[in-house]
């Protein structure tokens, strides 16, 4: 089992979006934050001790998330816990870092507990599918899984969120096993994972300049593209009122519920990549 960073050396993902290191409020219990081209989400009301961390970001990004909920939160308190939507490496990336900082407990999918205790690797990033730059380099992308089994739980199987009372999680498997989103709804939060995005993670370009657009999940790592679709299925039936994702913008209302609809009318022209189309 190779650690997390071993694909790059050590050495940093040289991508960056306009929005890196900047933050916006989805809900006054709701913040996410944007860490070079991933978003992690902060769940609590400023200036509580209570709150939760929602995926932990790109490698060696420990300090700047830790600055980052300082400066959500006002105090240099360790979270409650820790939910993960799924254990890909910009997910995860700053996980252990954070471990040992924080003595508190990780919550993930039975799905996903494999890549996650040392016992999984992720495939490799696929080259061929279409899009642009970032695709075609993520075979380089860190693939390994990692073990944080000390710290880590399985997400309760009723449904609940640990800390985040009126909050379910959902299984939206596609990108992975045991993907999950999240969903409150009394207000129609939903925080997507990569179930779905809001920016074309494939195009570098895109990425950077992080123009807005609805898109399925990223399509090099993604594993299973039928789960995929159902995924994106279950969550536009939600009719969720407002979407924090992990690339790109938050979408909400009208422009949500359009967006949402139309990805599930165009599945196979918008998401599937091209060597998987059927011809």
């Amino acid at each position: 089992m190779k650690h997390l960073d071993s694909d790059f050396s050590d050495s940093h993902l040289p991508f960056y979006s306009v929005h890196s290191g900047k933050g916006e409020e989805v809900r006054n219990d709701l913040y996410y934050w944007t860490n070079q081209i991933v978003n992690v989400c902060f769940y609590g009301i400023t200036g509580s001790r209570e709150w939760v961390l929602i995926d932990c970001g790109m490698p060696h990004s420990k300090e700047k998330i830790m600055e980052a909920a300082e400066e959500r939160f006002g105090h240099s308190g360790k979270p409650l816990g820790i939910v993960l939507t799924h254990g890909h490496f910009d997910h995860v990336g700053s996980l252990e870092p954070l471990l040992e900082e924080w003595d508190v407990p990780v919550y993930a999918h039975e799905l996903e507990i494999p890549y996650l205790n040392g016992k999984m690797d992720y495939p490799k990033g696929d080259p061929t599918v279409d899009g642009g730059l970032v695709s075609e380099l993520s075979p380089l992308y860190p693939h390994h899984g990692i073990d944080v089994s000390g710290k880590l739980h399985v997400l309760p199987a009723n449904g609940a969120v640990p800390f985040m009372e009126g909050w379910k999680w959902i299984h939206t498997p596609g990108h992975t096993p045991g993907h999950v989103s999240l969903y409150r709804e009394s207000d129609g939060t939903l925080i997507a994972g990569d179930a779905f995005v809001t920016v074309k993670q494939e195009s570098l370009y895109k990425v950077v300049f992080q123009k807005k657009q609805i898109s399925g999940p990223p399509k090099y790592f993604t594993m299973d593209w039928k789960a995929a679709r159902e995924s994106v299925m279950t969550l536009s039936n939600l009719n969720p009122k407002i979407a924090v994702t992990g690339h790109g913008e938050m979408m909400e209302g009208k422009e949500l519920e359009e967006s949402l609809r139309y990805l599930l009318d165009h599945f196979d022209e918008e998401a599937l990549p091209a060597n998987r189309k059927p011809h």
